[in-house]
């Protein structure tokens, strides 16, 4: 018997009762979409934080200082107060996140050339800002400390003048970090959920016993259900990438249609993967919590929140055969790299290999589904 034989028959079916569910079609689309705009609006650099300034020097030297620390960005004069104790009190009732002491002799110190100290107290509640601040208030020190050794050496330039690059991202924005990662882990979660439903979907109507008895061969039984939510998962992306290029104005650098085509093989691996575990699956509550098995690894394990290169040795065998970790290497590739396939061949040969060996467990679980 062919093994395609029934395959439109399913294909027609599974499609039409895709397109009838509309929470399912609200899932794939409304969800991504508000958690697109939920994290790329928020920016992870570290601005206007909360400080109290307490300047017991109170000249121009001191008021410069505060200026300075102003015009970095990161921080924000919420208060002056006139005592230490009122100062950590700022800090403890969580009214400001960093307190700055001018000492009194600070203006004397800087004018007669001596090294002129004055404290910052950081709240350590919270590491990103504390890491951020601490780096910023180091750097501006720094930066001040350089110009000065360069005005006493008797010359206008400093005799070593570091010129930093920082490549495909110069400004440093936390959307063009945050969303390439983002579109695989969007897809991961909405692939493998919704055809995680369409096997025990079938079980807990009384179709599927419907579906044993036609001519249909268990390949085209697969192929059938996944291709529907493979052009549903494609419009989901092509959604993605349209408000990530126009809203949070993160440009595409690499080819789009690279990109379009290798996510096609990201999506036919989650469908696959979100198939297997529906026919293991009696109820769509079971197939949920099976589901979730998968992302959570997806997510913190591919190299989107914690580095590949840090991971202990038995996780990085994990991270290797999840596919969310080789398309994020795809997608970051190209739209920040702009990378070419050349580039990417080890990671979508990772990806058509995992994607090759989930089909195929998927439809020999399919078998003993319907057997």
């Amino acid at each position: 018997m062919n093994v395609f034989s029934g395959f439109l028959s399913v294909l027609r079916k599974e499609g039409i009762q895709m397109l009838r569910d509309r929470g399912t079609l609200m899932f794939a689309l409304g969800v991504p979409v508000f958690q697109l705009v939920l994290f790329g609006v928020i920016d992870t650099n570290v601005k206007n934080v909360p400080t109290a300034v307490l300047d017991r020097s109170h000249t121009p030297e001191s008021r410069a200082l505060v200026a300075d620390l102003v015009n970095t960005s990161t921080f924000r004069v919420a208060k002056a107060v006139e005592t230490r104790a009122e100062l950590r009190q700022e800090i403890v009732a969580g009214r400001a996140s960093v307190g700055v002491e001018i000492p009194p002799d600070y203006a004397r110190r800087r004018l007669e050339g001596r090294p002129a100290d004055f404290r910052v107290l950081i709240d350590g509640s919270d590491s990103a800002i504390s890491s951020q601040t601490l780096g910023a208030v180091n750097g501006l020190a720094l930066s001040r400390s350089l110009e000065e050794l360069s005005r006493e050496a008797g010359h206008g330039e400093m005799s070593l003048r570091p010129f930093p690059v920082l490549l495909f991202n110069p400004d440093s924005r936390s959307a063009n970090l945050l969303i390439p990662g983002l579109v695989a882990i969007f897809l991961t979660f909405s692939g493998t959920i919704l055809a995680a439903f369409s096997v025990v979907r079938e079980r807990e109507r009384g179709t599927l016993e419907q579906l044993m008895v036609t001519p249909a061969s268990p390949v085209a039984v697969v192929l059938g259900k996944l291709l529907p939510y493979l052009a549903l998962g494609f419009v989901q992306l092509v959604v993605i990438l349209f408000l990530m290029t126009t809203v949070f104005r993160v440009p595409i650098h690499g080819s789009l249609t690279l990109l379009l085509t290798l996510s096609t093989i990201y999506l036919f691996a989650l469908l696959a993967l979100g198939l297997m575990v529906s026919a293991q699956a009696k109820t769509q509550m079971e197939a949920m919590q099976k589901a979730q098995a998968f992302l959570l690894p997806s997510i913190f394990l591919s190299g989107y929140v914690f580095p590949i290169s840090a991971l202990p040795a038995p996780l990085l065998v994990v991270s290797k055969i999840l596919p969310a970790t080789h398309f994020i290497a795809i997608s970051r590739g190209i739209i920040i790299r702009g990378a070419s396939f050349v580039d990417l061949w080890p990671n979508v040969l990772a990806l058509l290999l995992i994607s090759a060996v989930l089909v195929a467990k998927s439809t020999r679980a399919f078998q003993k589904t319907i057997s």
